[in-house]
């Protein structure tokens, strides 16, 4: 089976070490893909043809903003099946002027602050407070790779690719075509995700981002999902 990763927003293909078997862990754009295209869909058909020039895939795995691009590629018939971890599948219309406006004030830090900065600021929401049980090492290995980072770049996603800008596929989900992961202690997440006509995974031991809290346990729901 032909298996395509994708990580999340400050995230990079290795983020997946250690939690694949097998398959090809991709760069999003404005995170080693290339530069964020103009738009939502661009930035997909740019995923897309990555996927497509690494041989393709049957499912495309991934964690929260990779995981929304891996939504918009099945609903938009550009891949087959996809295993969403702590997806949003989108917002209502009413809701999209105050994530705009949050989304653009990260964006204003990013070009404004040191990076490191934003980072601390970052981290600090409280719905990444369970990330504290994840080794001191883990946490420091991926503070450096997230300091690699262009911080223009990664404000052009949250402008271009963030919720504001994704069509709501709450409609597309079809339980045929998705499974849905979420961390045990991802209170939200995981109302979210039972909310939604699709198959739910609880990965226990991990809040909101599995790949750093429980990467064994997200390793073994994966390869049970696939």
């Amino acid at each position: 089976m032909r298996v395509a990763y994708l990580h999340g927003f400050l995230g990079d293909p290795a983020v997946w070490d250690g939690i694949r078997d097998g398959g090809a862990a991709l760069p999003l754009p404005g995170h080693g893909g290339g530069s964020v295209r103009a738009t939502w869909d661009a930035n997909l058909a740019a995923v897309a043809d990555a996927i497509t020039r690494g041989g393709g895939c049957d499912v495309v795995v991934g964690y929260s903003l990779g995981a929304r691009v891996a939504l918009g590629l099945v609903a938009t018939g550009r891949a087959p099946r996809a295993l969403l971890v702590s997806v949003n599948p989108g917002i209502d219309d009413a809701e999209r002027a105050a994530r705009r406006a949050s989304d653009a004030a990260w964006a204003a830090r990013l070009r404004t602050a040191p990076l490191a900065e934003v980072l601390d600021a970052w981290e600090a929401q409280p719905l990444f407070a369970t990330q504290a049980r994840a080794s001191a090492e883990a946490r420091a290995t991926r503070r450096a790779r997230r300091m690699t980072l262009d911080p223009a770049q990664l404000a052009r996603s949250l402008e271009v690719m963030g919720l504001a800008e994704m069509p709501d596929y709450r409609p597309s989900i079809d339980a045929a075509r998705i499974t849905l992961l979420a961390g045990a202690d991802d209170a939200k997440y995981v109302a979210r995700a039972r909310a939604l006509p699709a198959p739910l995974v609880v990965v226990p031991g991990a809040g909101h981002d599995p790949t750093l809290e429980a990467p064994a346990a997200l390793a073994a729901a994966l390869a049970a999902a696939l």
